[in-house]
């Protein structure tokens, strides 16, 4: 029998793998509601764009009866790829590969969301809803929101991410530093704002390294471009710095500083960033974690493993995630909500551990003396 069967579930966050899994349980005739803390879907900025997988983010798109709508948003070219040095030089360039079908299609998070929101009954998600606690209440959970909100669900799926507030209801267990720092920035309009990182970013990616240090950059279908600096740095210095990252020249003075030796191209990113850097300490979730599954509780994406962004699987992983939970929830095969949820996570974290395995060998790699020696070996 369905384990779900006439259970509200609650789903706290709506970022993809939120959504994904709040489609695949309403396909089954789940009661499902997804809270999230944003006051509307434009709330936030959207970031670079996204690589989708076919073992993952794409197979669970197909389960959810979305890949039409995938095709029709998806960005033809934008998976093409330049990997350059810090003086700009390019050493490896896919763009005759451009033509061919998409392996790793790129989509921009805006329009992901998107379809992803449409997918759903009207309703589904509840905007404004920042969880603040939850508590216990007759074998359910009551769930408590900073807009004094609150509801009573029968089973909680945790999709809030890097930073849940609800995996420390699951386990005690934390995240480690990585060792890299990453500085966020965008330039809106880069056609005009940054012309000569515009022309070399080509439509698609670029990865520039050197000196153990990396620069990503990433075309996005309005026109804009996002671009994350990696640097190896104390777990802190983002605090402990002294930087002022609302501040354009603060944060220039101290690229140049870091970045001295790299071609005066990439200064036109942070000459014309068009709203405040973010810094982001990259974490990881220990390899070998475990913790007893529970009865109406469990967490999926960033929440259940986050680790840094260094190998393109963060959103696969969540979206696979929310396919391989909707399937044990409304599998036949389960007595119970808790024998599911114990089986989802014991696949989950057996594949979560060997992606972040590889994703920490990539991050050190890429911030390596042989960083563009290891990413030629790997595209070759």
């Amino acid at each position: 029998m369905n384990v779900i069967k006439n259970k509200k579930i609650a789903i706290v966050g709506g970022g993809p793998g939120g959504l994904t899994l709040a489609r695949l349980l309403q396909l089954q005739g789940a009661d499902v509601t997804v809270y999230e803390r944003d006051a509307h879907k434009d709330a936030r900025p959207k970031g670079a764009t996204l690589d989708l997988h076919e073992e993952s983010g794409l197979l669970a798109l197909q389960e959810a009866g979305l890949m039409d709508a995938f095709r029709a948003n998806y960005r033809p070219g934008a998976d093409r790829l330049r990997i350059v040095d810090k003086t700009a030089t390019i050493v490896f360039d896919d763009s005759d590969n451009a033509a061919d079908e998409a392996t790793r299609p790129e989509i921009d998070r805006g329009p992901l969301q998107a379809i992803l929101l449409d997918s759903l009954q009207p309703g589904t998600v509840i905007w404004d809803s920042h969880f603040a606690a939850m508590s216990p209440q007759n074998g359910s959970w009551k769930l408590e929101f900073k807009n004094r909100a609150s509801v009573v669900a029968d089973l909680v799926i945790a999709a809030d991410g890097a930073n849940s507030k609800i995996r420390p209801y699951i386990t005690p267990i934390k995240p480690f530093y990585s060792g890299v720092t990453i500085v966020e920035g965008a330039v809106n309009q880069s056609e005009i704002a940054s012309p000569r990182v515009h022309q070399l970013l080509n439509g698609g990616k670029i990865f520039a390294m050197g000196n153990e240090k990396s620069l990503i950059v990433s075309s996005k279908g309005d026109g804009s471009l996002v671009f994350y600096t990696g640097t190896k740095t104390a777990e802190n210095w983002s605090r402990e710095s002294g930087i002022d990252f609302s501040d354009k020249a603060h944060v220039l003075a101290w690229f140049k500083t870091e970045f001295a030796d790299w071609d005066e191209i990439w200064q036109e990113l942070f000459e014309n960033a068009s709203s405040a850097f973010v810094p982001r300490p990259q974490y990881c979730m220990p390899f070998d974690q475990t913790w007893d599954a529970l009865p109406n509780l469990t967490m999926l994406g960033d929440a259940a493993h986050l680790m840094p962004p260094y190998a393109g699987e963060g959103v696969n992983m969540a979206m696979l995630d929310a396919l391989e939970l909707s399937q044990c929830l409304t599998s036949d095969g389960f007595s119970d909500v808790q024998s599911a949820i114990a089986a989802y996570e014991k696949r989950m974290r057996l594949r979560a551990s060997e992606t972040a395995r590889q994703t920490m060998e990539s991050t050190a790699a890429l911030h390596s003396p042989d960083a563009i020696a290891f990413l030629l070996n790997v595209l070759s």
